[in-house]
C-alpha cells in the first residue's frame, strides 16, 4: 500500500530520532506504555558496571556520587514538571510512592477522612488508597466517581483529592491547575499521578500549586523496564511531612546508626533504602535526552502527530470508535479506539511491526511520543491499520489468545 508522503510536516525535535534505538520496520506507538531505549544508555551502564562497581567498588557511593543519584535524578525530572529543585526524588516505585505521598497528605488534614477520586484513575493508585484507609483504620473513606464529577465533589469532608492528570486508558486530560484551586477551596490537599503526563506533555507543579505528585521513569522518560518512579513535595510541606516508611535512607544522619529515627530536611525525608544504583543510572541517563528539548514545542508536535492519526483513522478505518476527547486540549500525547475485537487486531497490527496496546475491555491504545515518531509514521501506521482491518486479518486463533501482559 503507498502512504500518503506528509514529509512537509513539521517534524522537529526531528533530530531527536537518531537517539533512540529503534529496530528496523518498527513504528513504535506504545511509549506511553515502555518508553525506547535511547541509544546512549547501555555504554553508560557499561560504564556504571565495568568502571564504577567493578573498579571502585563500594567507594564508589562517594567517588561516583551514588549516594547523591536519587536527588540528581529527581532535579532533572523536576525540570520537566515544572518543580524546583530539591523537591523531586527518584525512588522506589510508583504503587510505594503513592503511599508515601497519600499517607503523608491524609497526616496534614487528621481531622477530614475522604479521599476523593475518580474512575479514570489508575488503578493501582485506587488500590494502594483502600489498603492504607484499611491499614490506617480511622474510618477513611475512599470515594470514586465520574471523571465530570471530581469537581462537584469536592466537599468539606475531603481531606485529598487524588488523581491521574492523563487517564490512562483514554488520554482524557484534567485541568490540573483548576481541580487543584478548587480542591484547596475546599480545604483539600491535591495528590496528582503523572505517570502519563511527565516528558509528554507540558507540566507546572509549582504553577498549579499541586501538593504533591508521583509518576514513573519507564514511559515518556524512557527509563527502562521497572525504572525508578519519582515523586514531589511542594516546598511549603516538606518540613512537615515525613514518610510512613521511615527507612535509613530518609534519616537525617543515616550513616551515625542511632536506633531513633530523626527525619533529613528536604525531600530526602521521603526515602526508603537503598538506592537501585545501576537502575537510576539507567533513568538518570535517559534523561539526556531531554536537555534540549522545550516541552511547548513537544507539545505542540504531539497534538499535530494525534491530531494528524485521529483523521486518517476516521477516513480509512470505519469499524474503530474514537475513545479519546476530541479536543487536543483535553487529552494526553495518546489517542484510544475502541474495536469489539481490539485484542486480536492489535496483535494482528503488532506482527506487521506497528506497535500500540491494548486495555479492556475493547481499546486499542496508541501513544505518541514526539522525540522519534514522525507525521509519515502515523500515515504509514494507519494504512497498515486500515489494511488489516479490511482484509480482517485479525481474524485468526493466535491473535485472540490472551498473552500475560496485554
Amino acid at each position: 500500500m503507498t502512504s500518503q508522503n506528509v514529509t512537509d510536516l513539521n517534524d522537529d525535535p526531528r533530530h531527536k530520532k537518531d537517539a533512540f534505538l529503534i529496530p528496523e520496520g518498527v513504528i513504535y506507538l506504545d511509549g506511553n506504555s515502555l518508553g525506547v531505549l535511547p541509544r546512549h544508555v547501555p555504554d553508560r551502564l557499561s560504564e556504571v558496571v565495568r568502571d564504577e562497581w567493578g573498579s571502585s567498588l563500594i567507594r564508589a557511593w562517594n567517588a561516583h556520587s551514588w549516594i547523591d543519584l536519587p536527588l540528581r535524578t529527581g532535579d532533572r525530572i523536576g525540570r520537566l514538571v515544572g518543580a524546583p529543585k530539591g523537591t523531586v526524588v527518584a525512588c522506589d516505585s510508583t504503587s510505594v510512592n503513592v503511599f508515601k505521598v497519600l499517607s503523608a497528605a491524609l497526616s496534614l488534614r487528621p481531622e477530614r477522612k475522604v479521599i476523593l477520586s475518580d474512575s479514570g484513575n489508575f488503578p493501582t493508585d485506587l488500590y494502594v488508597a483502600s489498603g492504607l484507609k484499611e491499614l490506617l483504620s480511622k474510618g477513611h473513606e475512599l470515594k470514586i466517581v465520574a471523571p465530570e464529577d471530581v469537581e462537584a465533589a469536592l466537599g468539606d469532608e475531603v481531606a485529598v483529592m487524588m488523581l491521574t492528570q492523563v487517564d490512562y486508558r483514554t488520554g482524557r486530560l484534567h485541568d490540573m491547575k483548576e481541580l487543584t484551586r478548587k480542591a484547596h477551596e475546599a480545604g483539600a490537599l491535591a495528590v496528582w499521578d503523572l505517570a502519563h503526563s511527565a516528558g509528554a506533555i507540558e507540566v507546572d507543579l509549582v504553577g498549579a500549586k499541586a501538593d504533591f505528585a508521583i509518576g514513573c521513569g519507564y514511559k515518556y522518560l524512557n527509563g527502562g523496564p521497572g525504572a525508578p518512579a519519582f515523586l514531589y513535595v511542594a516546598p511549603e510541606h516538606l518540613d512537615h511531612v515525613s514518610s510512613p516508611l521511615t527507612g535509613w535512607m530518609g534519616h537525617e544522619a543515616p550513616f551515625a546508626f542511632d536506633l531513633d529515627y530523626r527525619p533529613v530536611n528536604g525531600i530526602m525525608r521521603m526515602t526508603v533504602g537503598t538506592p537501585a544504583i545501576l537502575a537510576l543510572s539507567s533513568l538518570h541517563a535517559a534523561l539526556d535526552v531531554f536537555e534540549d528539548v522545550d516541552m511547548a514545542d513537544l507539545r505542540a508536535k504531539s497534538i499535530s502527530l494525534s491530531e494528524l492519526f485521529i483523521s486518517q483513522v476516521e477516513t480509512k478505518c470505519p469499524d474503530l470508535t474514537l475513545a479519546s476527547p476530541r479536543d487536543p486540549q483535553q487529552r494526553g500525547s495518546q489517542v484510544s479506539f475502541r474495536f469489539d475485537e481490539g485484542y486480536a487486531a492489535m496483535q494482528a497490527l503488532i506482527a506487521r511491526g506497528v506497535i500500540g496496546d491494548f486495555r479492556a475491555p475493547d481499546v486499542m491504545r496508541f501513544g505518541f511520543t514526539p522525540l522519534y515518531l514522525s507525521h509519515q509514521d502515523v500515515v504509514d501506521a494507519v494504512d497498515i491499520l486500515a489494511e488489516i482491518l479490511k482484509t480482517r486479518s485479525w481474524d485468526r486463533p493466535e491473535y485472540k489468545t490472551r498473552a500475560k501482559v496485554t
